[in-house]
């Protein structure tokens, strides 16, 4: 076959969001219509298969033209059918007549006479009858064979015209128009539904009074104009596109909703200096993924570096951002703020301290300036961007006079300045001076009154490429150099409020192109594209000087107006561009950035290879094989564990396998793995049974057959392929017999059994390897075997069967024995572990091949006992039901506990009671099992839950998951518990309580807590031990300790040494202090009073209360220095505390102190109605001086 022919008719024309194949075509069609009547529709067909990238289609009433040319008069027909598109030039163009005889008699597919285009051949293709429709279809092809192939990445963008004509009448004729990128894969394209057969052979075409193919001939014009390709991507359909390839740069992926993200973080990239200051901040010893200024470094190197898109992944996760955050659009101007905060965090200290502030920082002034008098309030502040109105502004210079607009405040609105009253003055803001580097955030979103919503503003608002910013400078501003600015980025948004997508467009170089930064494409873009494509506004006339709309590719719905607009500029200053946008080469990363290309480049190769192996992953069949050495190491429930512990010494062995591979190929693979000849392997399939259980069920008979037809025959689709290699030794002739080959096939084959020994000793049950039995043999008979496979000696551990001999003894557990000191047990599935009978045959007992069969030596009742003493299992069937129940328990270690005591794991079963786990973890931590306390775990955190409380009737299961859950426990890890170790024991600890007092080093500013078990029925006095210790406080000192008891940051009582513990509720808070000098040693006038802190109301308390003496005839202003020196808040922290004294009433006004009033007598006058001072602050976090101001 030919290569395939593209069709132009579908409805899905560009594989681009349609706004952008909608603007092109506006763009390149200027005011042409878009075709697409009844005559262009176009069904599926089965022989070419038809892309849906489609260009641009006039159908041959697509304009209305007073006069029609002739199809003869090709100039004036080419200025009719193939008109210029705009802002694109003409490189070649050709006009070439195909006339075709004889259409009835040509076959199913012609090609015309080849013509020169360009340099290279043309011709037509034509499907006389239809190319899997009831149309003539023609198509243009370039005409390279294979002999005569185009050079390699050539590509032509062509516009042409195919006209269909009477050659007899030229005034006969249809045509169509397209436009397409034609290269080596892509070699022809056209009109799947040119022109209806059954139009073409009437008596007349379009009541013309003579039909299109007369006496069967007919001509065909193709009109070809080839232009020039400006950004080497005109009508591209970027299928296998290499950004780096064509542009030297990639992009960023998209990780569900972060394009916003990407075009920032571009736009940031290609400010050089800014990349180069990123890479001064010290990170070598903080490498992780949740430092941001590391993941900044290590995105914008792999920018540098990488040869295809780079994942934001790292930098995402050192935000802190969750799953939700990845899929929500966030506000662009915000993350910018936010990014650059935690930059200049990370660069204070270092040698790039202020460097971004010296990029990124302008100052402006607000100044309210009185008219009559000479008077100004004004104030300079920084910005690190300007955000600008959009809505009632036409262009950037509009927005900035609208943003430096002055204000008159007359009238009612007058401004009162300070020594000459009320005023008239002019508010405004100026700009002192603009930065380096002049971010502008236009405001596209404005809250709209009329629909009580948040709306896109969509006009036409434009910008320069050169913006002089001079004019918006105040008088005094310095102008020592021009502050021009040249345009560097234009970030867009595509879409409205609730849907939409964000790409930038940037120029990287002083004298460089723009480019688009759309995800994970960068394409080189015309400063058209960049600028007046970005202006927003109405489309233009689009048919017959009609606005038909666009559809919104985000929204699906239709307007007139463009969606994709600018919402954030980036100019240069030109007299620093060279600072700015300097090269940024190897030498200017940081060391440890480089030293880890090597690592880079490793984890590069490891995605392409999983990329690869994704690509070929229909290729290949994966097959897990289990061999005897799985089956040995084994412990558990069938034959081995499917998974679990990758690199387990269990684990099957896992192969990549070519579908169309023999079974004899693999079986030699298999063989090279385990050191054997092909001859001593033999594969067996294995099959889930209706228990549950996965056996080995028959050998694979044929070595010939594929492994694909293997996995299909015998394994079924939708299942893992799983198979058991069984394993011989050499035999003298070398020649492999396996048992079931030896025997008559008269006789039944053997049964292929395999054995697991439970070994009480050491508490396993591990395989042993695998026996053939005749179906006839009696279950006896199973042990020499066991003996061989063991290397035991029958006379010293079991008895050997005689004629006479009981069939069955009892053992000491009651179990049913095969032999004296043997018992015998079938593993059917994982909870039926069933005894053996001795006297029957195995085909009595329905074993078959692939069944499993357990032994255990049996015991004494002194060897029972003994065993059982130190929690081990004494029969094969508790051991079964104990790892039926396993559960792999992680402990970690509680904060206080030893420091020694790290986290660990443990295998436990779901039914053991708190004393039975606790002792086994008790023996692994080599520590008494009753100084053992566990707590459970949060799942959301991680943090510890709630202690366990010890009883007999609670399993390990019900303390990990709780029966009846709650929403609370199901917020609880079912495989973790926390641990402490405990200086008493459990029993004694029930009788304690957990109490917290809070000691007072430093007056009040700061606070320690110690946490103490009390005795429930102590006193006070038992904390003062505690304390004491923990303080490190010496005898004399315990003598003056106080303990008073506060409730909602208020004193309630000082509590006597003697007190109950009972007295105390949980929800009071115990401070303890050392009395202080002045109280100790206070006068018989002296006046003990509580203070205590509130934020603007006496019932917002906050802080620490305290006691505080008043003494008689003392200013307030002596009193405050007290009150400094007690609470231990000094300097400017307490110059913005204000002092109350509060009556109790709750309907009393507080009274706020002065300087010059004594406080004594104004505690008098409160005595009996209060005895309490407050200090009040605004704020209510602590230290009091963060948000407080003073009177």
């Amino acid at each position: 076959m030919d290569p395939v022919s593209h069709n132009l008719d579908r409805k899905t024309m560009d594989p681009r969001p349609e706004k952008e194949a909608t603007a092109d075509l506006q763009t390149q069609m200027g005011g042409m219509q878009i075709g697409g009547g009844e005559d262009m529709v176009i069904d599926d067909y089965d022989v070419v298969d038809e892309k849906t990238d489609v260009a641009i289609i006039t159908p041959d009433d697509s304009t209305d033209e007073p006069a029609e040319p002739q199809a003869d008069d090709y100039e004036a027909m080419k200025t009719r059918v193939l008109p210029m598109l705009p802002d694109l030039e003409s490189e070649f163009e050709a006009t070439h007549t195909w006339q075709i005889e004889n259409y009835r008699n040509m076959t199913r597919k012609e090609r015309g006479p080849k013509f020169q285009c360009g340099g290279h051949p043309w011709r037509i293709l034509l499907f006389p009858f239809g190319n899997n429709a009831d149309y003539a279809s023609l198509y243009l092809e370039q005409g390279h064979d294979d002999e005569d192939k185009p050079r390699e990445g050539w590509y032509a963008c062509v516009q042409f015209t195919l006209v269909m004509w009477n050659k007899n009448d030229p005034s006969i004729y249809s045509f169509h128009t397209a436009n397409h990128r034609f290269n080596a894969e892509e070699s022809d394209w056209g009109f799947t539904r040119f022109a209806e057969l059954r139009k073409m052979f009437a008596a007349q075409w379009d009541g013309s009074g003579r039909p299109m193919v007369e006496n069967d001939a007919v001509n065909v014009t193709a009109y070809v104009r080839i232009y020039r390709d400006p950004t080497g991507v005109l009508w591209h359909t970027f299928e296998n596109y290499n950004s780096k390839q064509e542009t030297g740069m990639v992009g960023l992926k998209n990780q569900g909703a972060t394009c916003y993200l990407n075009s920032l973080l571009q736009s940031l990239y290609f400010t050089n200096a800014f990349r180069k200051a990123i890479y001064r901040i010290p990170t070598e010893h903080e490498a992780d993924r949740k430092n941001s200024a590391w993941a900044l470094q290590r995105l914008f190197y792999l920018l540098q570096t990488s040869e295809e898109a780079v994942s934001t992944q790292e930098l995402t996760a050192s935000f802190g951002w969750e799953t939700k955050h990845i899929f929500e659009q966030q506000d662009v101007q915000e993350l910018s703020r936010i990014l650059m905060e935690r930059m200049e965090e990370r660069m204070k200290g270092t040698d790039a301290e202020n460097a971004l502030a010296k990029m990124f920082v302008g100052r402006m002034k607000t100044y309210i300036s009185c008219i009559n008098v000479d008077y100004e309030s004004s104030r300079i502040e920084d910005f690190w961007d300007i955000q600008l109105n959009v809505s009632g502004n036409r262009n950037l210079d509009e927005s900035f006079k609208d943003y430096i607009q002055v204000e008159t405040m007359d009238g009612e609105n007058k401004y009162f300045a300070e020594g000459y009253g009320l005023q008239d003055a002019r508010k405004g803001v100026i700009f002192e001076s603009f930065p380096q580097v002049l971010h502008l955030q236009l405001k596209r979103f404005e809250y709209d009154i009329n629909r009580d919503a948040m709306m896109k503003v969509n006009d036409r608002y434009e910008f320069p490429e050169i913006f002089d910013a001079a004019p918006y400078l105040s008088e005094g501003a310095d102008r020592s150099e021009p502050y021009l600015y040249q345009l560097h980025g234009v970030l867009v948004h595509s879409g409205d409020l609730t849907a939409g997508h964000y790409y930038a467009f940037l120029k990287p170089k002083i004298d460089g192109h723009f480019y688009k930064f759309d995800d994970d494409k960068v394409i080189r873009a015309t400063l058209k594209e960049a600028l007046e494509e970005n202006f927003g506004g109405d489309y233009a006339n689009m048919v017959n000087g009609h606005h038909t709309g666009v559809r919104n590719p985000y929204t699906r719905t239709f307007s007139t107006k463009r969606s994709m607009s600018a919402y954030m500029l980036v100019y240069i200053r030109k007299s620093r561009e060279k600072d700015i946008l300097l090269d940024v080469g190897e030498d200017d990363t940081p060391g440890h950035l480089g030293r880890k290309a090597k690592q880079l480049g490793e984890e590069r190769a490891a995605l392409e290879r999983r990329r690869k192996d994704k690509e070929e992953q229909h290729l290949y069949l994966t097959i897990n094989v289990v061999t005897d050495d799985t089956f040995k190491a084994y412990q558990g429930f069938d034959l081995t564990d499917w998974g679990t512990d990758p690199n387990g010494a269990a684990t099957p062995q896992t192969y990549r396998v070519l579908r169309n591979s023999t079974v004899g190929d693999f079986t030699k693979t298999v063989a090279e793995t385990l050191k054997l000849t092909p001859g001593q392997v033999r594969l067996w399939v294995m099959v889930n049974r209706q228990n549950k259980t996965t056996r080995p069920d028959q050998p694979l008979p044929d070595l010939r057959m594929t492994v694909m037809e293997a996995y299909t025959k015998f394994s079924g689709r939708d299942k893992p392929f799983r198979l058991w290699a069984e394993t011989s030794t050499t035999p003298e002739d070398g020649r492999t017999q396996w048992p079931n080959q030896s025997l008559s096939p008269a006789l039944p084959p053997p049964i292929l059994i395999f054995l697991k020994y439970f070994n009480h000793d050491d508490q396993t049950l591990r395989g042993i390897g695998h026996i053939y039995m005749k179906k006839t043999s009696k279950v006896a008979e199973i042990i020499p075997a066991i003996h061989q496979l063991m290397g035991w000696s029958p006379s010293k551990d079991t008895l050997p069967l005689s004629p006479t001999s009981s069939s069955t003894l009892s053992s000491p557990s009651g179990s049913v024995t095969a032999t004296p000191g043997m018992q015998l047990y079938e593993e059917i599935k994982h909870t039926m572990i069933e005894p053996m009978k001795a006297k029957a045959t195995l085909q009595q007992a329905e074993i078959q091949d692939g069944d499993i069969i357990c032994f255990q030596r049996a015991l004494s009742e002194k060897e029972a006992l003994a065993i059982a003493s130190t929690g081990g299992y004494t029969d094969a069937r508790e051991f079964y039901d104990y790892l039926l129940n396993r559960i792999i328990v992680n402990f970690f270690p509680k904060v206080g506990s030893e420091p020694e005591a790290g986290k660990f794991t443990l295998p436990l079963s779901r039914k053991m009671s708190y004393d039975q786990f606790s002792a086994k973890v008790g023996e692994h931590l080599k520590v008494d099992p009753t100084h053992l306390r566990f707590t459970t775990v949060l799942a959301s955190t991680g943090k510890p839950k709630q202690p366990v409380r010890r009883g007999q009737a609670a399993t390990l299961a019900q303390i990990l998951i709780p029966s009846l859950s709650t929403y609370a426990n199901s917020n609880q890890r079912p495989d973790a518990l926390y641990y402490e170790i405990l200086e008493m024991s459990i029993s004694e600890l029930e009788t304690r309580r957990n109490m917290r007092v809070i000691w007072l080093p430093e007056g009040v500013t700061k606070e320690e807590p110690i946490d103490v078990l009390a005795p429930k029925n102590g006193k006070v006095q038992d904390l003062i031990a505690p304390v004491q210790r923990k303080a490190n406080l010496s005898d004399e000192a315990v003598s003056v300790l106080r303990i008073y008891e506060t409730q909602q940051c208020k004193v309630v009582k000082e509590l006597n040494h003697h007190a109950a513990l009972t007295n105390v509720p949980d929800y009071a808070t115990l401070y303890a202090e050392l009395i202080p000098e002045e109280e100790i040693h206070a006068g018989d006038e002296d006046r003990a009073i509580y203070a205590f802190h509130f934020d603007k109301e006496p019932m917002k308390t906050h802080g620490v209360p305290f006691k505080f003496v008043l003494k008689p005839g003392e200013l307030f202003k002596d009193t405050r220095e007290r009150l400094s020196k007690r609470s231990g808040i000094k300097g400017k922290q307490f110059d913005k505390l204000k002092f109350v004294l509060i009556q109790r009433s709750a309907y009393a006004r507080p009274t706020y102190l002065n300087d010059g009033k004594m406080a004594l007598v104004i505690g008098r006058i409160f005595e009996k109605l209060t005895g309490s001072i407050g200090q009040m602050t605004n704020s209510t976090r602590w230290p009091l001086a963060q948000t407080t101001s003073s009177d």
